[in-house]
């Protein structure tokens, strides 16, 4: 098993309009589709940048993880996503390596992809999601 690419690297907005002309003008880029992922109670653009992208992320309610991330350490880079072929094979394989999961299962997120998190503390202090793009 190996991770493919970079996916996305995700940066928490708290105003997602505001964030997209910012990035749109700096990196004269465009977000073609902003997408409200509701069981993550946010509103995501992807911004592409060679084979990967930002994804700038703006919560939709104010208990989301989004939102209290904002809270608590202001805007900024939230996690880095990682695209891999087999999800669920890497959750087994990361999960008996040590790694501690937020996601024992994948579950649906923006772009039509399955993703899962990893758990900081076991990643040096950075919050990792994997993505694997459902066919």
């Amino acid at each position: 098993m190996s991770f493919l690419k970079i996916s996305h690297i995700a940066i928490a907005v708290e105003n997602l309009e505001v964030a997209r002309k910012a990035f749109e003008t700096l990196t004269g880029n465009k977000i073609a589709v902003v997408e409200e992922v509701p069981d993550q109670r946010v509103r995501v653009g992807m911004l592409p940048i060679g084979e990967s992208r930002l994804e700038l992320a703006g919560p939709t309610d104010p208990s989301s993880t989004i939102a209290k991330f904002i809270e608590k350490r202001g805007e900024g880079i939230h996690h880095i996503c990682f695209e891999v072929e087999d999800i669920r094979a890497e959750l087994v394989r990361l999960k008996n390596e040590g790694f501690q999961l937020i996601d024992e299962q994948p579950r649906l997120g923006a772009d039509g992809h399955l993703i899962a998190f990893i758990h900081p503390r076991t990643t040096g202090g950075v919050l990792v999601e994997l993505s694997e793009k459902l066919k």
